[in-house]
């Protein structure tokens, strides 16, 4: 009898090891000091017909972004961004803008203003499951950068802080954070789980991102997660667009994402994306503009990244 339960016992422990064993808390958890590098490579491709033409538009970056863990408090901490390297390469309508911020000076204003952010640190905070609360100090780095405008004309002025503001703005800089980053789920999950979070869309477009995520596999060390983003703007929603054009968008698509997780902090240690963006703008009637009524733009969106994040130390 006494063997019996013993065995019995036993069984319980193991099945109960098993269990436990079949579920893992995945979250954001960092130590004071700690750094860390981002690597970011990606390209997007722009395609709009504007009155039967097509217009092709580029945008590449190649940067690395170092993290410093600032202050950890219980469910959250404040870390410093700022850029090591900043290379970007932007070409539309014939026009070409190719800037490295390390590189030799240039006449081109753009890397003018963008030595203006580099190695200067700008704050995220950000809770244990991946929510951003709230980015500090980059918006007034861009205001420090476009001085480097000053001495152009009032359009192209206009134009290069447009520029700035889409592509390294406060809400541009926390779109392309909260679909990099996983978002966790505040308790336990098993292979196969899925979950979901949703964000509005930030920056140039209006409407909103459901994002999804299901996990894969894991061990002590790593987690390996698909993501799924669907995105739909507000097809009602007044913008505007390079040149002051007015539209509305109707335009919807999805990002795929593979990510392998470093479980000692919670970041991707890999992660590649891929979008696909289709739809058409509404160019608002401008005689200014030459559309003496409403036009249907066709869109389309390709984009292709790939992000790495290391531990320094």
């Amino acid at each position: 009898m006494k063997r019996i339960l013993g065995i019995t016992l036993t069984l319980l422990a193991f099945t109960f090891q098993v269990n436990a064993q079949a579920y893992v808390d995945l979250s954001y958890h960092f130590n004071n000091g700690e750094q860390f590098e981002l690597e970011q490579k990606s390209r997007n491709e722009t395609y709009m017909t504007v009155n039967d033409i097509q217009q092709r538009t580029t945008r590449d970056y190649n940067n690395i972004i170092v993290i410093d863990v600032k202050e950890v408090s219980p469910g959250k901490a404040t870390l410093n961004f700022y850029y090591k390297e900043l290379k970007f390469n932007w070409n539309a309508k014939n026009t070409n803008i190719a800037v490295d911020a390390n590189g030799p000076a240039s006449t081109e204003p753009f890397q003018k203003g963008l030595k203006f952010i580099l190695k200067k640190p700008f704050t995220v905070e950000i809770n244990s499951f991946g929510i951003i609360s709230k980015i500090e100090g980059l918006n007034e780095l861009l205001d420090s950068a476009e001085t480097a405008f000053n001495d152009l004309k009032k359009d192209e002025q206009a134009a290069y802080k447009k520029l700035m503001t889409d592509q390294f703005g406060t809400e541009a800089f926390r779109s392309w954070l909260e679909q990099l980053l996983v978002m966790y789920p505040a308790h336990g999950i098993k292979t196969g789980t899925q979950w979901e979070e949703n964000v509005p869309m930030r920056g140039g477009l209006v409407g909103s991102i459901d994002l999804y995520w299901n996990l894969q596999t894991w061990d002590a060390q790593t987690a390996k997660i698909g993501g799924t983003a669907k995105i739909k703007t507000d097809k009602v929603q007044m913008l505007e667009l390079e040149d002051g054009i007015k539209a509305t968008a109707e335009i919807s698509g999805a990002t795929q994402s593979n990510y392998l997780i470093s479980r000692s902090s919670g970041f991707p240690s890999i992660c590649v994306q891929t979008t696909e963006l289709n739809g058409a703008y509404t160019y608002k009637a401008n005689k200014a503009k030459g559309f003496k009524k409403d036009i249907n733009v066709p869109v389309k969106v390709i984009t292709n990244a790939s992000y790495k994040i290391k531990q320094m130390k």
